[in-house]
């Protein structure tokens, strides 16, 4: 190993390898990739795959309650949780180490922190960049003052739980909270859900509306336009992954005094910025130093910081390399799945959202159970399909809610980046009898 490279990224998260494996590939270039973690970040070991790990079998034991001509199935804690070992690694990165030294990235272990031109400082090394510095850090769980002295969860231990409480407070009411919601139900836990405003406040409103309704049957309770009040825990803290923190919580809601065993705080992200030199802002920062995925302050979800650090990687490739950088097509939309029962699947802007830049923008509306292929999926489906349609008759965004939406909202994203409009997509041949026909229905509601 050396000390000079073409390029140093500090944060090996998914974002941070995608920024140094486009940067370098297909290239004698070098990079260097600093981790004082695991390789392969929150996502892949205390956020998406471990939550999807656990979702997906609480969904199948749903639909199969709900599905005639199968025996219904409840979910099996026990093997749940191993499932879940199993999607990270048992929180062994050693196969990313491998993936990273194969696509010729070199890995530094420790914090890094940027302090100097082109200068990152690990320990007692120093590395220096020919070219450019990125900073690919994330963000972590936000935790209330009010709540920081009784040791709650956080995602890390929700994802990652090994005793499963009786009951759970859930403080938050987005994504985070939602789906934890669900596979904390799923298995066994009561769970309260404690909302300062409405749930999923960034989705169309009947979204967010369908999937309280749906945690509410589940047994969830659902608590809008709550606060905590004061919360004491007394005893001995911990700070064991995924275990109780200590004794019964008791939390002040609305006057009331309520005993729960644990609770999780899903209440916001706070930016991973300590690898930033002091005195950063965007308007200080030199052109050689590059902010991407969680911390840069953009959309924090996996997907899309990776689409942002292949992007960044590759323009920092042609720069290295003197050649024109690729083209990138403005207004590229982010998409979203929410992996509730039923699943959101959402890109562009909302109908408010769309409309606050082109009044005359509209929403094209059908049940869920327009398609026959839904009915096909599960036996009494819930849900609505929205497209958002701008006075040019192109597609601005879209919203799904139902059985397996997700698959559906590719074909959602394809669009708006296309600029498609409504008579482009009457040609556009939807299989049958599958979901996808939801896209004549769609557009048969114009």
């Amino acid at each position: 190993m050396t000390d000079t490279y073409d390029f140093l990224v500090i944060g090996a998260g998914p974002v941070g390898e995608n920024a140094a494996q486009y940067a370098v590939q297909g290239t004698d270039l070098t990079v260097a990739l600093v981790e004082s973690h695991l390789i392969g970040g929150e996502c892949s070991y205390y956020a998406c795959m471990p939550s999807k790990a656990l979702l997906r079998p609480a969904a199948v034991a749903a639909t199969s309650r709900d599905l005639r001509g199968v025996r219904p199935t409840e979910v099996d804690a026990e093997a749940l949780l191993a499932r879940r070992d199993y999607w990270v690694s048992d929180y062994d990165d050693s196969g990313q180490q491998s993936w990273a030294e194969s696509a010729g990235i070199d890995i530094v272990r420790g914090e890094g922190r940027v302090t100097g031109p082109r200068q990152v400082t690990v320990g007692d090394r120093t590395l220096t960049a020919r070219h450019a510095v990125v900073v690919a850090t994330g963000s972590r769980a936000s935790i209330p003052p009010n709540l920081a002295g009784v040791a709650p969860w956080d995602n890390r231990d929700a994802t990652g739980v090994r005793e499963i409480p009786e009951t759970l407070a859930i403080v938050g009411g987005g994504v985070v909270a939602c789906e934890a919601a669900t596979w904390m139900a799923a298995l066994g836990t009561r769970v309260t859900m404690i909302v300062r405003s409405r749930l999923l406040d960034r989705i169309e409103p009947f979204a967010a509306d369908l999937i309280r309704e749906s945690l509410e049957r589940s047994g969830v309770e659902v608590l809008l336009e709550v606060s905590v009040e004061e919360a004491q825990r007394p005893g001995a803290l911990s700070a064991d992954l995924g275990r109780r923190h200590g004794g019964p919580v008791f939390l002040t809601l609305a006057g009331e005094v309520r005993e729960f065993d644990e609770v999780l705080v899903a209440a916001g992200r706070t930016l991973n910025t300590d690898a930033l030199p002091d005195g950063d802002t965007a308007e200080t920062r030199p052109d050689w130093l590059h902010l991407v995925g969680d911390v840069s302050g953009e959309p924090q979800l996996t997907h899309w910081g990776k689409y942002r650090a292949r992007v960044l990687g590759n323009r920092l490739k042609a720069e290295a390399l003197d050649r024109p950088a690729p083209a990138v097509p403005d207004g590229v939309p982010v998409p979203q799945v929410i992996f509730t029962d039923p699943e959101v699947a959402a890109v562009g802007p909302t109908l408010a959202q769309a409309q606050a830049a082109d009044p005359g923008a509209r929403a094209l509306d059908v049940p869920i159970t327009a398609a026959s292929g839904v009915g096909l999926l599960i036996d009494h489906p819930h849900g609505q399909a929205r497209l958002v349609v701008g006075t040019d008759d192109r597609v601005l965004g879209a919203t799904f809610v139902g059985p397996e939406v997700a698959e559906l909202l590719h074909a959602a994203t394809v669009a708006i980046v296309g600029r498609m409009t409504l008579d482009q997509l009457w040609h556009a041949v939807p299989s049958y009898p599958t979901a996808s026909e939801l896209w004549l229905r769609l557009l048969e509601a114009s």
